[in-house]
């Protein structure tokens, strides 16, 4: 694989936020583990499986940014439920504000008019 392979940097990109997606989809409430695997990869470019969440949720947990409960469920056995700490919160808090800066300045730079293709000395790249 090319180090500028697409796949590669979507990889990239999902490693780099995926525990923040998983915060933000417990900001809205609780979830149990397949659960979290469903949403997240209904959103396009976030597949993921149940052996990236397992460990990611027990680092959270570790990390208190998540807390567990068990309950009872009517399709079989009982279900662990993570739910976002207050520490989880102030995570996603700031990753929200870093993101929103992060992404404003990257498009800034590839849509914004000083990327290489509208450069004066790069000439007419890209068109």
């Amino acid at each position: 694989m090319e180090p500028g392979d697409a796949r590669n940097v979507l990889t990239q990109l999902r490693r780099g936020t995926i525990e923040y997606c998983v915060l933000a989809v417990l900001a809205e409430g609780e979830e149990y583990a397949f659960e979290l695997v469903r949403r997240l990869s209904a959103v396009d470019g976030l597949v993921t499986s149940e052996g990236t969440i397992y460990p990611l949720l027990s680092r959270l947990r570790r990390d208190d940014m998540v807390t567990t409960t068990w309950q009872e469920s009517d399709a079989g056995p009982p279900r662990k439920y993570y739910r976002l700490t207050p520490t989880g919160r102030r995570a996603l808090s700031g990753f929200t504000e870093e993101w929103t800066r992060f992404r404003d300045a990257v498009d800034e730079l590839l849509v914004g008019g000083r990327g290489p293709s509208k450069g004066a000395q790069g000439g007419d790249r890209g068109q």
